[in-house]
């Protein structure tokens, strides 16, 4: 598989026509002195006092790239409350891992939140993998400011095992129920990874001992791209059967309203409008509730 010719393709998709107004809007940004603090909400401080002028054409570029899913990020007086609290995630899953001098993936990496969260433990090298080209905007709006050397990939999970090197680390968070061959996107991650690699992957999980998964007919929390979500033994079995050596199960969490809820940064429904309004058990579909599972998985 040639990547190059892939990502000369995919860059076409800059200038698609509701991509090409963000990317101008995007180069015509005044360049401002910053400084900034990662931490759950990533911020952004100007070292000038800015203008009225200045900081309306932040705030309305960023209500241009809507809808933002994973957050929160304040840019001087713009607090993009995305809908999901993606802290509560990392901050889950950070007293796990240790970065250090390694080479990182983080596959289905959105914005880029995690990623920069990640780079405070210095990693050797940082690699994002997502097919979204309003994703990498928002990543390279946020980008201008902080000036990271994360790398933005508009490639997918089926595209790792032919990158051009492999990783120590890699996350794959909320991307394995998306996908209508599981097995087959775990042999893919554990390919790209490095001997004594590590996987860190979340996703959606049933309850029960059987080792079976659910397989919505349609749509499962009014999400139709969700094909299978198994219990926890089923899970196990997709990673030995994908070639791990070893699967640690970190947590197991039911979502709440904290963590992902509708804001006016999404222009669109949420958790709350995805389970059943009378039994939130549930969702609408008559399915259970989504329950995630943090894993751990090493080659």
């Amino acid at each position: 598989m040639n990547l190059d010719i892939i990502r000369n393709e995919r860059r076409k998709w800059l200038n698609w026509k509701n991509i090409a107004p963000l990317r101008e809007a995007l180069l015509n940004l005044p360049n401002i002195e910053c400084d900034y603090t990662i931490s759950d909400t990533i911020t952004v401080n100007a070292q000038t006092k800015l203008s009225s002028q200045i900081k309306k054409q932040i705030h309305d570029f960023a209500l241009m790239l809507r809808p933002w899913r994973k957050g929160p990020f304040k840019i001087f007086d713009t607090h993009i409350r995305s809908e999901w609290n993606s802290y509560i995630k990392y901050n889950l899953l950070s007293p796990h891992f240790n970065l250090k001098n390694k080479i990182v993936a983080d596959i289905g990496c959105n914005n880029g939140y995690y990623m920069f969260r990640m780079s405070q433990q210095n990693p050797k090298e940082i690699v994002g993998f997502d097919p979204s080209a309003l994703f990498m905007t928002q990543f390279e709006f946020i980008n201008r400011f902080i000036k990271s050397d994360i790398k933005y990939e508009l490639l997918g999970i089926e595209h790792l095992e032919f990158y051009e090197k492999r990783f120590d680390v890699i996350f794959c968070l909320g991307v394995l129920y998306h996908r209508s061959d599981p097995i087959g996107s775990l042999k893919s991650l554990k390919r790209g990874l490095n001997r004594n690699g590590e996987l860190y992957l979340d996703t959606f999980m049933i309850d029960g001992e059987e080792e079976i998964s659910l397989t919505p007919k349609e749509r499962y929390s009014k999400i139709p791209n969700i094909y299978f979500i198994p219990t926890l033994n089923a899970l196990r079995n997709w990673c030995y059967r994908a070639g791990f050596k070893s699967v640690d199960i970190l947590k197991i969490k039911k979502t709440l309203l904290d963590e992902q809820r509708k804001t006016e940064w999404i222009e669109g429904e949420s958790l709350e409008d995805f389970l059943n309004p009378t039994d939130d058990k549930f969702t609408i579909e008559g399915y259970p509730a989504p329950k995630r599972v943090y894993i751990r998985a090493t080659v």
